[in-house]
């Protein structure tokens, strides 16, 4: 069965295939049909690019200048992988007149090196660092698609959608964070009809899966930051005033980056605060931090290992029992930022269903032994369901729920003020 990501068939003409292509994409740029001789991925992605009111003559736009550029792209985290990238496809690239380009999870391209040649011609289309790649921008083409469909992609000639791009022939494949599994970018190589072939494909996607085998070596040496059952976190050993603790819980829990009114609005809600409030304690943050916090979007340069992040890997994992063991209780538990609280409620109530479905006494024994579980009544009763009948630790658990229970309705029979 021919593998649907690979633009040509084994024998194909190349010649012959682009003038298929290319007669199929003047009818559907005519009258939006598509003909049969044309992939399903690139059909879905004219299709998507038709809908995005894309011109096909149009040059994909550059919206990141050279400073603005080079202060994004130090706290991508697939800065990390540069050298890697540079010594699997650099020489690749140089060699074989092709470019090796390295776009973000929305598509906008962040190095582009290769033969003088070729980048002199990719200028004319815009396909230079700090330009919008995404299909949106600039039509079908493999680092846009392969972000669009989150799978490795070939693109052939007049395969893409806008008419200048239709001169070069490109393989990309995405790269994920190897923690979470976020989508953080894409590797691609880009350069005459020659490249389509299966082992350009073969090789963009084997960089993509050692760029994330290297980030992973990363995220398990890099600094660790501890915040469960405490009131102030610990970053490298550092303890951290709450309100910075605060802020870097945040930061771990959206790698992304937060602007300031995004982490205004985590931090305070509501309320009214003064910008200048905020910024003052992301100065005193960065004094404490240095390089490790960036700005524009306020973010952590460096993978960190928060230590609630493991609760979810665990859990996503299967290991409810690891999971119970690494919580070392709630989150910043005396924080009322309003992010903090959600973050803490879901980490709680996900190791709690998790514990709870797993039916397991020893760890329902632990979770109800704990501090924060003492008077968790729909805890206490799983517990009691899952012991012995008759026995005495089953005698315990029934005891304890009949407690909890009149407590509770006490409560819920006292006056509101």
């Amino acid at each position: 069965m021919r593998n649907p990501w690979l633009a040509l068939p084994t024998g194909a003409d190349p010649r012959e295939r682009s003038g298929q292509v290319g007669r199929a994409w003047d009818t559907f740029l005519g009258d939006g049909r598509v003909g049969d001789q044309v992939r399903g991925v690139v059909a879905d992605s004219w299709r998507r690019s038709a809908a995005a009111r894309l011109d096909p003559d149009a040059t994909a736009p550059v919206d990141l200048g050279d400073e603005e550029l080079e202060e994004y792209r130090r706290g991508h985290p697939l800065r990390h992988a540069l050298p890697l990238f540079r010594d699997l496809l650099g020489s690749f690239a140089e060699d074989g007149d092709h470019l090796m380009a390295i776009c973000d999870a929305d598509g906008r391209l962040l190095w582009v090196e290769g033969h003088p040649t070729v980048l002199r011609r990719a200028e004319d289309m815009n396909f230079v660092a700090g330009a919008q790649w995404d299909e949106a921008h600039a039509g079908t083409n493999a680092p846009g698609t392969a972000i669009a469909v989150d799978h490795e992609v070939q693109i052939f000639a007049t395969e893409h959608f806008s008419r200048r791009v239709q001169r070069f022939t490109c393989s990309a494949a995405p790269i994920h964070d190897p923690r979470t599994g976020r989508l953080l970018g894409a590797i691609d190589v880009t350069g005459g009809d020659h490249l389509a072939n299966p082992h350009s494909l073969a090789l963009v996607v084997a960089t993509a899966r050692a760029a994330e085998a290297h980030l992973a070596t990363l995220v398990s040496v890099g600094p660790s930051f501890s915040a469960l059952g405490r009131d102030e976190g610990v970053l490298r050993s550092r303890r951290l005033s709450r309100r910075h603790s605060e802020i870097v819980t945040l930061l771990c829990a959206h790698p992304e980056g937060l602007t300031g009114d995004q982490l205004a609005l985590e931090l305070y809600g509501d309320e009214f605060v003064n910008p200048v409030t905020l910024r003052a304690e992301l100065s005193r943050l960065r004094h404490a931090l240095g390089p490790l916090l960036l700005s524009r979007p306020y973010r952590l340069a460096d993978p960190v290992r928060a230590d609630f992040a493991e609760i979810a890997d665990l859990l996503a994992a299967g290991d409810v029992a690891g999971a119970l063991r690494a919580y070392r209780g709630p989150l910043l538990p005396r924080s009322d930022a309003p992010g903090i609280v959600r973050l803490r409620r879901l980490i709680e109530g996900q190791l709690r269903a998790g514990v709870r479905a797993s039916g397991d006494p020893r760890l329902l024994s632990a979770w109800t032994g704990a501090p924060w579980g003492a008077e968790d009544l729909w805890m206490w009763e799983a517990l009691a369901a899952a012991l012995p009948p008759g026995s005495p630790r089953h005698a315990l658990a029934m005891e304890r729920v009949d407690n909890l229970s009149k407590e509770y309705a006490t409560l819920l029979q006292r006056p509101r003020n």
